[in-house]
């Protein structure tokens, strides 16, 4: 997405990112939601109308998550986005534990815990100086859309739903919503097709298009149901860590093949540390430890 951004950006100067941003959530979501279809065709004929609901609710929140994620990007590394975003795997509990009465265990606690201290190392936080600027503002600003999407995916009145159908269809309503913000921000018709009649462009979109949409959301749709939603949000921590991995050597080939200027991130011991705890997290999540013990009957 950072490539991209900056490739298309060399291809008409002074475009605005906002436009960028949602010219490429309307293409790739609605070329994403096309090719499922060949798949879900049949499928779609016996659609029911909560299928529909959910599809367009998580359209919604996708949507407008990842417009405010791209349009921060122009302004903040990839890294910095990254772990920004995952400020949900604190929101999740506190909305949970608001709305149920319930406080989190003290195993999710420790975990959140965990993630805040890595994410702060990561992004060098100064809690004494916090200044927040246009990409750290929209990207924590994505991460409460995204808190909303993935607790309303584990909602009980969407139990019975088919992944394939409400994701197809949720694909296709994530184009249709972008469509209005490029119409108010594009220059001109010209402009949406010239940013996209380069090869370079086309191939990252494609990979955008089935690596990053397709697959992950059809994967995401039907397997979040069988976690909580915290511990979906703390899984989907490890994201930024293999962001941060990638980004030590990736921008260096994407720049190479696309003529962008776009510098790799360097290892440091600030990036090792802070990963390894969002890691640990992670892995303590899922391990039987500080849970509960049960009485022998």
């Amino acid at each position: 997405m950072k490539t991209l951004g900056l490739a298309q950006q060399q291809i008409l100067p002074g475009a605005g990112s906002w436009f960028l941003s949602s010219l490429c959530v309307a293409f790739r979501f609605l070329a994403a939601g096309a090719l499922l279809l060949l798949f879900t065709a049949s499928g779609l004929k016996s659609v029911s109308r909560r299928e529909v609901e959910q599809g367009l609710w998580l359209a919604l929140f996708s949507a407008a998550g990842i417009c405010l994620q791209m349009d921060g990007l122009a302004y903040i590394s990839a890294s910095t986005s990254a772990f920004l975003t995952q400020m949900y795997c604190v929101l999740i509990p506190m909305w949970l534990a608001l709305s149920r009465r319930q406080f989190p265990s003290a195993k999710v606690f420790f975990c959140c815990a965990l993630v805040l201290a890595g994410l702060g190392l990561l992004v060098q936080l100064n809690i004494f100086a916090i200044r927040l600027g246009r990409g750290e503002l929209e990207t924590l600003g994505s991460s409460v859309v995204f808190t909303a999407q993935i607790l309303w995916l584990e909602h009980p009145r969407y139990a019975g739903n088919r992944p394939q159908q409400f994701t197809t269809i949720m694909l296709l309503a994530m184009g249709i919503l972008a469509l209005p913000v490029v119409a108010i921000t594009a220059p001109g018709f010209a402009a949406c097709v010239q940013v996209y009649e380069s090869v370079p462009v086309l191939a990252l979109v494609s990979v955008l298009i089935v690596a990053c949409s397709i697959i992950p959301f059809l994967l995401m749709n039907r397997w979040q149901r069988e976690v909580t939603a915290t511990e979906a949000g703390l899984v989907y921590c490890s994201e930024p860590v293999f962001v941060s991995m990638l980004a030590l050597f990736l921008p260096a080939w994407l720049s190479r093949w696309t003529g962008v200027d776009y510098a790799c991130e360097q290892l440091t011991v600030r990036l090792v540390v802070g990963g390894g705890l969002v890691t640990a997290a992670n892995v303590l999540l899922q391990s039987p430890w500080l849970e509960p013990k049960r009485s022998k009957s």
